[in-house]
């Protein structure tokens, strides 16, 4: 029988509380498998981390996580004040989650956008703009770009303070992305929508031609090139046209969080991030410090990871699917969580474990796979 080593990083905030919930459906996956088990090995990483070992990513989290089949990680980050405590190379972005990105080059991050008409109600667009529903998959490169590339700082000769960050990317990075984009359009719809600057960055020459290139081995797919201005805004016009999105680092990270915002909230935004030899998984969302420790924080996000993490990493479809199914059956019969719904929304109010434990009841219903 295999046992899966994972991770668990809860992060900060809101993180340990959801990160709770997860650990519910690890152990119900584990009874209803008779063939599969889990190991699951907790470790600190974030600003509490920092606070507890004296670094965001300590060197026993890093243990932890190189013994690991997949990580998984909570939200990390606190408020602004706290933040200011923490030096700034060892604040939680750049001293953990950068570096944790680097050690296991995990370059490609997928992110669904998914919304069932059922739950149409929690988008701030228009019932005839979504249709029939959202479900599209945003493929951004993780490990390169802007935010991986030289920086410095300084005062000019003239005396004024100045930045320079570097963009750079090689064609190999471009390469093995786009090879992921297009074999996820291939287990689609078979399109995929380039989305690139070319116009003004000569990055973006260099990204189309080499996905122009990769496109040779994917002949079935309809590749279609849009500016990510155009992109923004037709994501709020027209969502239900995309399919399968790519785009480089800076592109991905601020276009899947205005997926979040067609979706009605970034907890509706779990995520993969996948590495030559593992992936990690995460909410999309931030650590919301103003609500933690009220158990009014929904772990949809956190669940989805889960969900990913068993299809993609472990290769468990049909109980990845059953998981989806539990976590959108407790929106469909009507329960919600307070981040998520206001009062008078016309949906019942519960917390964040009754949430976790309604998925839980909702999978253990299920048919064992």
């Amino acid at each position: 029988m295999p046992n899966h080593k994972i991770a668990l990083l809860p992060g900060d905030g809101i993180g340990p509380e959801i990160a709770r919930e997860a650990v519910k459906i690890f152990k119900l996956v584990e009874e209803r498998n008779d063939d599969t088990s889990f190991t699951i090995t907790e470790a600190p990483f974030g600003a509490g981390a920092y606070f507890e070992c004296g670094h965001p990513f300590p060197e026993e989290t890093k243990a932890v996580c190189d013994a690991a089949d997949a990580i998984i990680k909570g939200p990390i980050g606190l408020s602004h004040e706290e933040s200011q405590k923490i030096p700034v190379d060892m604040q939680p972005e750049r001293g953990a989650l950068l570096p944790m990105r680097a050690r296991y080059q995990t370059f490609a991050n997928f992110r669904p956008v998914s919304l069932p008409k059922a739950l149409a109600h929690f988008s701030p667009l228009k019932p005839e703009v979504i249709g029939d529903g959202i479900d599209l998959v945003m493929v951004r490169e993780l490990v390169g770009g802007l935010y991986f590339g030289a920086k410095e700082v300084g005062v000019n000769d003239a005396g004024l303070r100045y930045v320079r960050e570097t963009l750079e990317y090689d064609e190999e990075q471009i390469r093995r992305v786009s090879h992921e984009a297009f074999k996820l359009a291939m287990r689609r719809k078979k399109v995929l929508h380039n989305i690139h600057k070319s116009n003004v960055l000569k990055s973006s020459v260099l990204w189309n031609e080499v996905l122009g290139e990769v496109a040779q081995d994917y002949p079935e797919v309809e590749v279609r090139h849009v500016l990510v201005d155009a992109a923004a805004t037709a994501l709020c016009l027209n969502p239900g046209q995309f399919d399968v999105m790519v785009m480089e680092n800076m592109f991905g990270d601020i276009l899947s969080d205005q997926g979040g915002g067609i979706l009605g909230s970034l907890g509706l935004m779990p995520s993969s991030c996948k590495g030559p030899e593992k992936s990690y998984y995460e909410p999309s969302h931030g650590s919301a410090p103003d609500i933690a420790g009220q158990n009014i924080a929904n772990p949809y996000s956190m669940i989805g990871s889960v969900a990913m993490m068993l299809e993609d990493s472990f290769g468990m479809t049909q109980e990845s699917k059953n998981v989806w199914s539990a976590m959108q059956s407790v929106f469909a019969d009507g329960f919600s969580t307070p981040d998520l719904s206001k009062p008078g929304a016309g949906v019942k109010m519960i917390k964040t474990d009754e949430f976790g434990d309604k998925v839980v009841a909702a999978l253990a219903a299920m048919p064992r796979p």
